[in-house]
């Protein structure tokens, strides 16, 4: 059944589908425009579709907005989602964000407010506007007491037509909680700069260093360039020392050499071992951190090393057995074992009775076509890499490898570039 007023926080995240019921994508947003009288129009939905490609829907190709799912003609635009001059994302931009509300509205003079949710509503001629919104008015003195709600029309409102005013990224980071690094380094990107920026400012280290992994070369020294310099040590503590390696050394040497001085000293010490290396061999394509045990050591105790939750699945695809020390760089090299393996034995059973000491580590100075090939040819998904001395120094990786060898620009590239750029007219 179509309705012809619905919450955005409800339509997000809902299913979108063609007539004959072919699903398309799902709801990411609703992009609005101000107007210099009356409330802002809406003029259609950010879907994203397979692929993880968010395109935009004009609202006149929405047939039905109904309980869970949302119909339209078909004809969709498949180029990715750029925004214009002019547009506002509701959930990105206007969700948040602090406004005033009119005296009659709280019996005294005019009083701040927190947009926490807000109705798109079917006008006579057809429109779509947004009709209401749902605000939080400020907690009062009283302990664990949240501020009254209520829900007002869009007319009593004091909001300058440019939307303007001070915005709480809270809720729009509620919407990221469960999103994968590639997707939230997406959904990042396509803030406007400003609100990105807001956003950034709250998440956690960890979270900032897990999107700018996955981002190209170019949006991460665009993004490096905003934040303050003692931020960014710390969100390159979080990252991968390889790529954390490779990010500084696309920074100005001075810049590079700050960075390295502001971060924690055995984070620093990996990154700079790495930048050793050239960029496309295995020493600098290579993790300073793989899984090293001694080979005395349990299968239960490798088992429980490539448990955790902080290990890439890649780099627990085994444990490698060398002399002592056991930090990078190592006595000698031994051999490798394989998680699937180490299954297939006993808890107490040693690791030096099951290693693969038949595949050769790659030297520090291989080329990536190289451990591509040693890749590819043993079947595996990492590949250790020695000193001169068979010193294990690190592990490459094969999305490491797959970084190297796919274009730069592969993270931004359509899926079938033979494809039509359009089903239906262009937007």
């Amino acid at each position: 059944m179509s309705v012809t007023r619905v919450f955005v926080g409800r339509l997000a995240g809902r299913g979108v589908f063609d007539p004959v019921g072919d699903r398309i994508g799902k709801v990411r947003d609703v992009l609005v425009v101000f107007r210099a009288a009356g409330a802002p129009r809406v003029v259609g939905l950010i879907v994203e579709i397979p692929g993880k490609r968010r395109v935009f829907v004009p609202i006149g190709r929405v047939t039905s907005i109904g309980s869970g799912q949302v119909i339209t003609t078909g004809l969709i635009n498949v180029r990715r989602f750029e925004q214009r001059g002019g547009e506002t994302r509701m959930i990105a931009e206007l969700i948040g964000r602090d406004v005033q509300l009119a005296p009659e509205q709280t019996g005294a003079a005019a009083t701040t407010a927190r947009i926490e949710d807000a109705a798109i509503e079917r006008s006579r001629s057809g429109e779509w506007l947004v009709s209401e919104v749902f605000v939080r008015l400020p907690k009062p003195a009283a302990p664990f007491s949240r501020g009254d709600s209520r829900i007002v029309r869009w007319s009593e409102l004091r909001w300058p037509s440019s939307a303007a005013g001070s915005q709480s990224a809270e809720l729009l980071i509620q919407t990221m909680v469960d999103l994968k690094p590639a997707d939230l380094a997406e959904a990042l990107l396509e803030l406007p700069q400003h609100r990105m920026l807001e956003v950034i400012g709250e998440l956690p280290d960890e979270r900032v260093a897990d999107a700018l992994e996955e981002m190209s070369e170019q949006d991460q020294l665009a993004l490096l360039a905003q934040l303050p310099s003692d931020r960014t040590a710390d969100v390159l503590d979080r990252m991968e020392p390889d790529d954390a390696a490779d990010l500084i050394s696309a920074l100005p040497t001075a810049q590079g050499e700050e960075l390295l001085d502001l971060m924690e000293p055995e984070e620093a010490e990996d990154v700079r071992r790495l930048l050793e290396y050239d960029a496309d061999t295995a020493g600098g394509l290579m993790s300073p951190a793989p899984i090293v045990l001694s080979g005395e050591s349990s299968v239960a105790e490798g088992l429980a090393m490539i448990r955790r939750a902080e290990i890439p699945p890649a780099m627990a695809s085994a444990v490698y057995v060398t002399h002592p020390p056991y930090e990078t760089p190592t006595g000698e090299y031994i051999g490798m074992a394989h998680f699937q393996r180490m299954l297939r034995f006993p808890p107490h059973e040693r690791l030096v009775s099951l290693i693969d000491t038949e595949i050769e580590p790659v030297t520090v100075d291989a080329s990536a076509a190289e451990v591509s090939r040693r890749l590819a040819s043993y079947d595996l998904v990492a590949m250790p890499v020695v000193d001169g001395q068979r010193h294990l120094v690190g592990v490459v990786t094969v999305d490491d490898v797959l970084d190297h060898l796919l274009p730069d620009d592969w993270r931004h590239a359509d899926d079938d570039p033979s494809s039509p750029a359009a089903w239906g007219a262009a937007r």
